[in-house]
């Protein structure tokens, strides 16, 4: 690591202190995710990269409460969670999956997607929680009337921006967005990327995205963690990763990122998300 992270009592925002994932056990044993430490300060957009493998997803499960097998800590503003989350837990951080037709019912309807979590939390009925499902369509930027539509009658980003809708419902602090775009055609990536960076603007949110795509990652994050075989092996802000790189590990998926054309830079640019 390139930078000494202050103690968790003294941070806000998201924090992972020392996260080790370890599957199986004896001779058998696997460590995926090696003291493991994390930030990422309110209102930051930070990118968590690394190859097919390096044990950012279940780092990501970790943060997201979705792995409870673990040793070390996640805290929010200084107050560690348990590895059983309670419901306000859940509520803070939330998570976008890589894949938004597998995390929707294909029976549910947008509108029955979104009152689910609404009254699961007892955030909103009845009129407001109609309200509040119009509200969550214009974040996003889908009409209203695909409220009524289920997602086999969506595109792919259609889909993943009502995945985003359902991750803001519970009026999170923090997303993690996990692969959240990989599966998109380029030009649909571009939108789902500047919606994030728009959603921060407009919501104050901090985003922990992560991507093996630095190309993707360099138009969003602030600042970058590397990962690699389980440990973070270099963290830095966005312009000292692409201009001064430190592992060697690092250097080479810098070495991998491909070319885009000017045309899907320039709606992250414009922020047409």
């Amino acid at each position: 690591m390139t930078e000494t992270q202050p103690s968790s009592a003294s941070v806000r925002g998201l924090r992972a202190e020392n996260v080790t994932v370890t599957f199986g056990r004896g001779d058998r044993a696997f460590t995926a995710v090696d003291s493991a430490d994390l930030q990422v300060r309110p209102g930051e957009i930070v990118g968590l990269v690394g190859e097919s493998g390096s044990g950012k997803s279940t780092l990501s499960r970790v943060i997201c409460g979705l792995q409870r097998d673990y040793d070390g800590t996640v805290s929010v503003d200084g107050r560690e969670f348990a590895q059983k989350r309670t419901s306000a837990q859940w509520r803070i951080v939330q998570m976008v999956f890589q894949d938004p037709f597998a995390s929707l019912d294909p029976r549910y309807t947008v509108r029955a997607t979104l009152a689910e979590v609404i009254r699961h939390h007892r955030l909103a009925s009845g009129a407001a929680l109609r309200a509040r499902c119009a509200e969550l369509m214009e974040m996003v930027r889908l009409p209203e009337e695909f409220l009524d539509r289920t997602p086999t009658a969506m595109s792919g980003g259609q889909r993943q921006r009502v995945a985003i809708a359902r991750a803001l419902a519970v009026e999170p602090s923090i997303i993690v967005a996990d692969e959240a775009v990989s599966a998109l055609d380029v030009s649909v990536q571009a939108e789902i990327v500047a919606l994030f960076a728009r959603l921060r603007e407009e919501l104050d949110l901090s985003i922990l995205f992560i991507s093996h795509d630095l190309a993707v990652v360099k138009k969003l994050c602030e600042r970058i963690y590397v990962i690699h075989n389980g440990r973070l092996v270099e963290e830095n802000t966005t312009e000292e990763i692409f201009t001064s790189p430190r592992d060697d590990y690092t250097k080479t998926l810098l070495k991998a990122i491909p070319t885009f054309d000017s045309a899907y830079l320039d709606r992250i640019r414009r922020g047409e998300g």
